[in-house]
Order: structure tokens, then C-alpha cells, then sequence
């Protein structure tokens, strides 16, 4: 495996300029990571660069970026590609859809899907080739509970960090013998400018975690090489016994013929 030579560790986020992902860059900064922050809002990432690259001495770029769009998109990839360099990718970037599922037209479901669920798939695998050079490589995906939880939250959001979750797991196993370690995390609700654009009042919300809680806590599970980190699972021998339960289907379903109740 060839090593690729770099005096600090390098990360890419997207979705950085507030909330998760900007509590990503403060930590990996002060873990003495060069960044590149990702997002659509230039003045607060300059202005979060600023902060970071004061406290901590850390290089960090900022790359404006809309994420749904095809073009924008393509010069993120390019600038990974770029930039072999970087051994953290960060799938933040994500957004929600206000109100119900038939309150939405086609178009803001397109975008959703694009910018959850079609960016984070791209640009993992244009950063895979890269990450394989580094003996850490690794890509941390943000997914949520509800991807186990489709009653709780909206059809399309649900189902696009479903998306993440299953693609992570999937990657878990194709790749296992590549040498990048791959993290699906999965927060519940978080203190985050989500809220708002979603048209909800988060202080009426129940069980509502601080952001540097939960990306303290993602980070720890990070450190211990968690496939899959809840940080609300206060017992986690349920998420054992959960994902133990799918796994023991998988023989049932490799049958020839139909279960005898649909006969």
C-alpha cells in the first residue's frame, strides 16, 4: 500500500458551515487535522476558517459548493481527486423537506434525494481510490435514527438516511479488505438549524442532544472503530440485538419457493 505523505492529517466535510459539520471541523482541527470545509455559504465557512486556523494553527480551505447541483458537484469531486492528500471524508451534507410528504412538489424531492443520498454516494466513491493510499482512511457517514424509525419522521428523509445507513453497511462488507474503515452515524434529534428548515420548533421537541455532545460522541465511537454509532442508545446491547435479528434472516431468505402462508 502506498503511503501518502502529509504533515497533517487531512479531512473534507461537507455540510460545514454550521451545526454538525462545523462542531466536525472544531474538533478535528484541535485533533490536528487540515481541513476542507464544504457548503453552500462562503461567509461563515471564512469565518469558521478564521476561528479554526487561530486556535489551532490548522490549514483549512473553503470550498462553496451546492451539493444538488450537477456541475457544483463535479468540482467538489474534481478537487478530491485533486487532492490526494486527504484521508477523512465526512458526509454531512443533508437537508429535510417542511411539512408533509404531500406538501411537497417533485422538484424539492429531487433535491433532497440529490443532496442526501446521490452526493454522499458520489463523492465516497471518487475519495475511495484516494483513501485506499492511507493507512487510516476513512469515511464517516451522517445518517439518522430514523432511518430505523420510519414512523417518526417524514417518508423521503427517513428513507435517505436509510440509504446511508444500509450503504455504509454494505461498503463494511464489499470493501472490508481495503483498508478504510467506514462509520454510519446515526444521531436523533440534535440542536441544529435543521429545524428551522424543516418548519419545526425544536424547543418543542422532545429529548433534544447539544451538537458537541453528539459529535463527541460519534468521534469516540470513531476512536473505538464502531461500524455504527448511536449516540442516544443508552443500552447498546439493543442495536446488537436488533441488527443480530436481520442478520439471522439472511439464510431464510435464500429459498426457492414461496413461505407456505402465501400458497
Amino acid at each position: 500500500m502506498t503511503q501518502t505523505t502529509q504533515s497533517k492529517p487531512l479531512a473534507l466535510i461537507t455540510g460545514a458551515s454550521t451545526g454538525i459539520g462545523a462542531t466536525y471541523a472544531d474538533r478535528l482541527a484541535h485533533r490536528g487535522y487540515d481541513l476542507i470545509l464544504v457548503a453552500r455559504d462562503a461567509a461563515k465557512m471564512e469565518n469558521l476558517a478564521a476561528q479554526l486556523s487561530g486556535k489551532t494553527g490548522v490549514n483549512v480551505r473553503v470550498f462553496p459548493a451546492d451539493l444538488t447541483r450537477a456541475t457544483s458537484l463535479a468540482s467538489v469531486e474534481q478537487l478530491i481527486r485533486d487532492t490526494p492528500a486527504i484521508s477523512l471524508l465526512v458526509n454531512n451534507a443533508g437537508s429535510v423537506l417542511p411539512g408533509k410528504f404531500t406538501d411537497a412538489d417533485a422538484d424539492a424531492i429531487d433535491e433532497l434525494i440529490r443532496l442526501n443520498v446521490t452526493s454522499l454516494a458520489r463523492l465516497s466513491r471518487v475519495a475511495l481510490d484516494g483513501l485506499q493510499t492511507h493507512k487510516n482512511g476513512a469515511i464517516i457517514n451522517i445518517a439518522s435514527v430514523l432511518a430505523l424509525a420510519p414512523e417518526i419522521s417524514g417518508p423521503v428523509y427517513a428513507a435517505s438516511k436509510a440509504f446511508v445507513l444500509t450503504f455504509t453497511q454494505s461498503l463494511q462488507v464489499e470493501l472490508a479488505d481495503r483498508g478504510v474503515y467506514f462509520q454510519a452515524v446515526l444521531p436523533a434529534a440534535t440542536r441544529t438549524d435543521i429545524w428551522e428548515k424543516g418548519g419545526k420548533n425544536i424547543d418543542e421537541v422532545p429529548g433534544v442532544m447539544e451538537v458537541g455532545e453528539l459529535v463527541d460522541a460519534a468521534l469516540a465511537g470513531f476512536d473505538q472503530k464502531e461500524a455504527v454509532t448511536i449516540p442516544p442508545l443508552q443500552d447498546d446491547n439493543k442495536w446488537l440485538a436488533l441488527d443480530g435479528a436481520r442478520k439471522a434472516l439472511l439464510p431464510e431468505f435464500l429459498q426457492s419457493h414461496a413461505a407456505p402462508r402465501y400458497r
